[in-house]
């Protein structure tokens, strides 16, 4: 997914959008080595030494990866899905900024 995220990020530049990752990896510094390898320029959190049952994906319910979770600049959850493909992402950003 990161081609996506990274035009959407670049296409909302000027918009009221932010793309937020959580990485479920277990080790740290393979995912620092990531983010620079794939050039991942938004904000990511590491969900902990327990993984995919961290603390975040723990309160967030989170139970497949990825796990997509769009939210209006209202606050309003306006998708949450498993693996959305690009197109249907994509429509989800532009619906979400008329609300």
């Amino acid at each position: 997914m990161y081609p996506h995220e990274r035009s959407l990020v670049k296409e909302l530049a000027d918009s009221p959008f932010a793309l937020i990752g959580v990485n479920s990896d277990k080790d740290r510094t393979k995912i620092r080595k990531i983010v620079r390898e794939k050039n991942l320029n938004w904000r990511s959190f590491w969900n902990g030494p327990d993984g995919s049952r961290g603390p975040i994906a723990t309160q967030w319910n989170v139970r497949g990866w990825p796990t997509v979770v769009l939210i209006d600049h209202k606050g309003i959850i306006r998708f949450r899905g498993h693996r959305p493909n690009d197109e249907l992402l994509h429509r989800l950003v532009e619906e979400a900024k008329t609300f």
